[in-house]
């Protein structure tokens, strides 16, 4: 298949792909289109950058064009449901494009933002929702809208939901969804878990992997840098100031480090700006905006970023903290090398984080060249030196009895 044209595509939404100069699917399009037509339950594996958006997206509308109708006040026709507030708004974006000029309704519902303005969105009925599972369920609670009459459910980056506690909201979600329905779930990943969701929640499913989970793009360009802690702002200097006018996105591992990083960085002359789970919606867009349009060279970000950025301009991504996931390596370093473009994608690693680049190289199954340091001691940056004498009983009971530490929530976070 070599354009969107052999895929039975509706013509509307084929003039629509030329108007955004898109013409050729790339293989998760491919594969998933078709079945996705046929009205098939679909779980879908491909890495970030590939074009899973469209591989439901247009079916999706597809569906809708073929069987319009209007939508009844505070109920979907079609559910989406997203792990971040920047993933939602990145998928509502890419089907509005496509969706102009039709009567096509599709609207967001996030964490972070009005919920007065949602249910005031939601009286007129949509035949999209964009969703963070933690806002939706707080408008269900609400009666704000209804979800009997959803005839299509789609799960996007599942994998990193699931670290949400999303199965405790796909649990009171489904029950509220219309039947038959067709569902599609997509991840970048397929940790054992995501076989036990399928099982659950999808109908005799095609499965379609086009690329390895843990794999990176091809044409991203890994590097590591072994450097001792203290040193690691000076290297990140040092990596974004051989191109200031390139678009950098760099990790840190917590809130509290995005922003202390940020602020170094503006006050070392850079212009830089951070998202991350202390900043409003309003901030986080606007963040991104200026990232998106360059007048932001430097975006610093937890991995609340990791899956909802999609700027094709990303030069190089820094990973300034490896993270503690070594999944979030391949979503990180995804930002770059979007839509078939080169990126670069390079590690700040610590000795005491040696660990974890060995769990990530397990996972992807490389070696990660390196650019400069050595690589510290396997044993010594692992193995905790031998205690001297007895050891000492811990006075904590070991299987949690008499603690008294709350149970943690199964609710999941607002997004």
């Amino acid at each position: 298949m070599s354009d969107f044209s052999t895929l039975g595509l509706a013509p509307k939404l084929l003039a629509s792909l030329e108007t955004a100069q898109l013409t050729t699917p790339t293989p998760i399009q491919q594969k998933a289109i078709p079945l996705a037509l046929d009205g098939t339950d679909i779980l879908g594996i491909a890495q970030t950058g590939t074009g899973k958006t469209l591989a439901f997206g247009l079916p999706l509308i597809h569906q809708l064009m073929q069987a319009p109708g209007k939508h009844e006040p505070k109920t979907v026709k079609s559910l989406i449901l997203a792990p971040t507030r920047e993933l939602v708004n990145q998928i509502a974006d890419s089907l509005r494009t496509l969706t102009k000029g039709t009567k096509i309704r599709v609207i967001t519902v996030v964490g972070g933002q009005s919920i007065n303005k949602q249910i005031q969105l939601l009286t007129r009925g949509a035949d999209i929702l964009v969703a963070t599972p933690g806002r939706l369920i707080d408008l269900m609670d609400r009666k704000a809208l209804t979800l009997s009459q959803a005839r299509h459910l789609v799960l996007d980056e599942a994998d990193q939901m699931l670290d949400l506690g999303f199965i405790h909201a796909l649990r009171r979600i489904a029950p509220h969804l219309g039947t038959p329905r067709q569902t599609m779930l997509f991840s970048a990943t397929m940790p054992k878990q995501m076989e036990e969701l399928s099982r659950a929640y999808l109908d005799n499913p095609q499965r379609i992997e086009v690329t390895p989970p843990g794999k990176a793009a091809d044409k991203i360009a890994q590097t590591i840098h072994f450097v001792p802690r203290p040193e690691k702002p000076a290297k990140l200097r040092e990596l974004l100031a051989r191109d200031t006018d390139a678009l950098s996105l760099v990790f840190a591992r917590t809130k509290h480090g995005a922003e202390k990083l940020m602020k170094g960085l503006v006050a070392d002359g850079f212009n830089a700006a951070s998202i991350h789970g202390n900043k409003s919606q309003g901030q986080r867009d606007r963040a991104i905006k200026a990232f998106r349009e360059g007048t932001v060279t430097v975006l610093v970000a937890t991995d609340v970023a990791a899956r909802g950025i999609d700027i094709p301009g990303v030069a190089l991504v820094v990973n300034y903290d490896l993270p503690e996931v070594p999944d979030n390596y391949v979503h990180r370093i995804g930002r770059t090398a979007r839509a078939g473009r080169e990126g670069e994608a390079t590690t700040l690693c610590a000795p005491d984080e040696a660990k974890l680049l060995r769990q990530i190289q397990k996972l992807m199954k490389i070696e990660i060249p390196v650019a400069s340091g050595e690589a510290p001691d396997g044993s010594a940056a692992e193995e905790r030196p031998a205690r001297k004498g007895p050891r000492r009983r811990s006075r904590r009971p070991s299987n949690g009895r008499g603690s008294n530490r709350r149970p943690r929530s199964g609710k999941p976070k607002a997004a």
